[in-house]
């Protein structure tokens, strides 16, 4: 049994479905008892029941027997949510990432009328409320669930246009540089971030507190020795004949002939990050006894800032390697606005557009007219590019020796 607040979740394994559904049934009378000895009671209407099925188990007959409570009768569902998770039979994440998605589409679909394309909010605004408000709605259950290829695409098709509604971007601008532009990393690197972060949480909790660090491998470097029960720790052995767990610190085989438990995988994703380190810091250690041979708490919590450093620092180096800009675009990523972000919607817009690209210079042209003239329309003398629209055109020069002094270059480190 477990339980957040009031939320109860219930489960049994045994031979047989009936098994399942009279031991289940058993149970809820035994709570029911002592809930009421202590003057609760519970909300039965409330009640889902599924039955979870091993990929071995795929082609054997389904359970269609309901269960009974209280003179009421369960139907088995086809999907269960709790704390925000919903959870099928065969654990598919695409049912829960399909109702992620709708929420964050409905979600954007308000806090788009804010901000227009060239009115409302300024971008480094827009930028919060995509950090802030839709990322989170979108990718809650991503620390747990891995979406699929197919999903992980749906996602990231929505992402794009929260990364344009940010920076007011045309849709020619090419998807690497928009999410550069945008200070929003694409879809796929900010689920692995945030598996990277759930597992660092995970293997530096106290174990005596936290269920999943306490079913940690005995030799992971924690401060304590405290683990649950081996039987407890290795429940999913038995999920297939073929099944051989591997060493938590040993690298997963190509083809995968034998994989990590599932809290061994958790802990196989810190070792980049903490492989220099001999002991794991304990996060909300002051919830726990203390002993002399815990470090101090100030110390624990600088090596842990230190540890999401790396992650972070580890996203970037990613972002830029896996997914290259092209080759006249040299702006290094960022996971904070831009200086310029914090300027009207229209102006910051045109200046994310010319710095893309994609603008309305007559050297970015658009697909639709590639073969276009590219000089400039108010000199003639070159091509209309960023850098001659604000540095050399002739015509602007007025208006550059009022607003630019002594400026002379707009790359990724000029003061502009």
């Amino acid at each position: 049994m477990i339980s957040y607040v009031d939320d109860f979740a219930l489960t049994v394994a045994s031979l047989s479905y009936r098994g399942n559904i009279r031991r289940l049934q058993d149970l809820f009378d035994k709570l029911e008892r002592r809930a009421s000895r202590l003057g609760f009671s519970f909300s039965v209407s409330k009640t889902e029941l599924i039955h979870w099925r091993t990929p071995s188990q795929r082609h054997s007959p389904k359970c269609v027997s309901p269960i009974h409570i209280k003179g009421e009768l369960f139907h088995l569902g086809n999907s269960v949510r709790w704390l925000g998770y919903w959870f099928t039979p065969a654990l598919d994440p695409a049912a829960h990432f399909s109702r992620r998605l709708a929420l964050a589409q409905g979600a954007f679909a308000r806090v788009q009328r804010l901000s227009p394309p060239g009115a409302g909010l300024p971008p480094y605004l827009c930028h919060g409320l995509a950090t802030s408000l839709i990322a989170p709605i979108l990718l809650y259950g991503a620390d747990l669930f891995i979406p699929s290829v197919g999903t992980t695409t749906r996602l990231d098709t929505f992402w794009r246009k929260v990364q344009r509604w940010t920076t007011n971007c045309f849709s020619a601008t090419l998807t690497g540089i928009l999410s550069v532009e945008s200070c929003l990393p694409p879809i796929s690197l900010l689920i692995t971030h945030r598996q990277r972060l759930a597992a660092l949480r995970v293997v530096c909790s106290p174990p005596s507190l936290n269920p999943a660090t306490a079913r940690l491998h005995p030799l992971f470097p924690s401060l304590t020795v405290h683990r649950a029960p081996d039987s407890s720790r290795a429940l999913t052995r038995g999920l297939s004949s073929v099944y051989l767990p591997l060493h938590w610190k040993t690298p997963r085989p190509v083809p995968p002939l034998r994989n990590h438990l599932p809290v061994d995988a958790v802990a196989h994703r810190t070792i980049p990050f903490t492989f220099w380190l001999s002991r794991m810091p304990m996060i909300n250690s002051q919830l726990v006894c203390p002993t002399p041979t815990l470090p101090s708490q100030s110390l624990m919590d600088s090596t842990y800032s230190a540890l999401k450093k790396r992650v972070r620092e580890t996203l970037l180096v990613e972002w830029a390697s896996l997914f290259p800009t092209s080759g006249y675009y040299l702006h290094p990523p960022a996971l904070h606005p831009r200086p310029f972000m914090g300027l009207s919607k229209f102006v910051a817009g045109r200046i994310h557009q010319m710095r893309a690209g994609k603008s309305y210079l007559a050297a970015h042209p658009t697909w639709r007219s590639p073969d276009a003239d590219t000089s400039c329309p108010r000199c003639g003398l070159e091509s209309e590019t960023f850098e001659h629209a604000i540095l050399s055109c002739p015509s602007r020069q007025h208006s550059r020796s009022r607003l630019l002094h002594g400026v002379t270059d707009v790359g990724p480190v000029a003061p502009l």
